[in-house]
Parts: C-alpha cells; structure tokens; sequence
C-alpha cells in the first residue's frame, strides 16, 4: 500500500495541493489502482495475439448518407467581395519584396 508520504512526493511533482483527507484517500485508491495493475501484470497473455481495437468493424455509414453534388462554382463566388471568375482573389499574405 502506498504511504501517505508517497501520496505527498506524488502531489509535489504533479504541483497538486491536497489536504490530509485526500492524502489518505488517494493512498487507498491508488494502492487499490496499482495492485489492480499488478494482477493484471500476472495474466499470460503469450498466445493472444496483438489487437488494434476489441471492437469488430463495422461500417459507420447510414444508408442515407450518400454523395451529392455541392455548390456549382458559380453559386459559391456569388458573395464574394472579389473573384477572377473562376476563384475567390484576396489579398496576398506574403509578397516578393518581403
């Protein structure tokens, strides 16, 4: 079981302030934490291979989610301020004589 000195070291390098209740209750929840961990540790795992995600996959995509057309070219310059006809023009960022 963790000490309340080691709860303390612990809240020192992680700059936490914690009072005297929660040093004695981080030390119960953090040794229960580690010896979970420990447990786990003891499982051999040797013949089971290595898995990306315990999901199965599946397609996300709904049956009404189909590709449509988007705004036409001349739908999307409508409101612009400024184009050339075939693109928005706006103002340059950086310049040649930068």
């Amino acid at each position: 079981m963790l000490t309340v000195a080691e709860v303390e070291r612990i809240a020192l390098l992680a700059r936490l302030a914690l009072s005297d209740d929660e040093k004695v209750r981080y030390s119960r929840q953090l040794s229960a934490i580690l010896d979970y961990a420990a447990q786990l540790a003891e499982l051999d795992v040797e013949d089971i291979p290595p898995t990306a995600s315990v999901l199965s996959i599946h397609n996300v995509m709904r049956d009404g989610d189909k590709a449509v057309a988007g705004l036409s070219r001349a739908d999307a310059l409508h409101n612009a301020p400024e184009t050339d006809g075939a693109s928005f023009v706006v103002q340059a960022t950086f310049d040649d004589e930068g």
